[in-house]
Formats: C-alpha cells, structure tokens, sequence
C-alpha cells in the first residue's frame, strides 16, 4: 500500500519563510519516512524581462545570474546541512526558468505527493515574485501544497 505522502518537494527562494518551510519539510521527511527534493530557482524568467524592457543591460542580467546561481547553491547547501542534522536525506535541485513553472515540473518529475512553501511573512506584499509563483504554484499543482505558517516550527525542528 503506498503512503500518503512519498515525495515532498520544497520550494527553497532564500526567505525566512523559505528556510521554515524547508525545516518543516524535513521533521516530515523524518516523521513519514519519504524522499525530500529541495529545489532553488535562478529566475531567468524574469532577468529576461528585465533585459527586454531595458531595465538591465545583457551584462547585468548575466551577472544577476550568477549572484542568484551562487545564492541558490548557498541556501540549498545551509538545507542540505539542516537535513543532516536530523539524519535526512535530501535531493537538492537548482533549475532556470520561471520559479513556479520549474517548481511544478520537479514535482511532476517526482511524482510528488506534497509541495511545501514557504507562507508570506507580514511586511511583504503578496504583489511580489515570489506570491505570484505562490498563487501559480498553488492554481496548477497536480498535488496537495501546504503554505507553511508553522510558528513554532524551530522548537518542533530542534526536538526531532
């Protein structure tokens, strides 16, 4: 009989809320036994915009590439470490493209049973990148997605 969730994949963009759903997703991993995939996504989608509607010069957006490449590998590195910590295995995944759209095709890559995400924290608008990919994310998944607002999810991490 095949469990109700084998397959987390978590969406990683480097905000706190991020970072919580990440170490959520890994007391689930521990607790239910299943695979993780954290995933990073360069936005090249929207350097792309940026560049068309000269708002970056070609230069600039290949070097905002990098910068995100670089901080992508960074924050799934710090995941991969907290995984460790509590015995955790974990898939890391960084893509280019658009972050809902790559999210969605690991998940269905995966066959994912469950995407996690980070919830909005209160100071941002839910006008930005990433509530737009969030809203995608949640409007075409093929699979449940839980938006994360666990606040005590450090004390339920720490003890598992």
């Amino acid at each position: 009989m095949k469990h109700l969730i084998n397959d987390i994949v978590v969406a990683v963009t480097g905000t706190e809320a991020s970072i919580l759903a990440a170490k959520y997703a890994i007391v689930m991993t521990k607790y239910y036994n299943c695979k993780l995939h954290a995933v990073y996504v360069v936005d090249t989608a929207t350097i792309k915009m940026l560049t068309l509607s000269k708002i970056f010069i070609q230069e600039e957006g290949a070097e905002y590439e990098k910068n995100l490449e670089n901080n992508g590998n960074r924050y799934l590195t710090f995941i991969e470490e907290l995984a460790k910590e509590k015995d955790v295995k974990i898939e890391r995944i960084l893509r280019k493209g658009a972050i809902y759209t790559e999210i969605l095709k690991v998940a269905d890559e995966k066959n994912a049973d469950l995407i996690l995400l980070g919830g909005w924290e209160k100071d941002t608008k839910t006008s930005d990148i990433i509530g737009h990919s969030h809203r995608e994310i949640m409007a075409n998944s093929k699979c449940s997605v839980l938006l994360v607002k666990e606040p005590n999810i450090d004390q339920v991490y720490k003890k598992a």
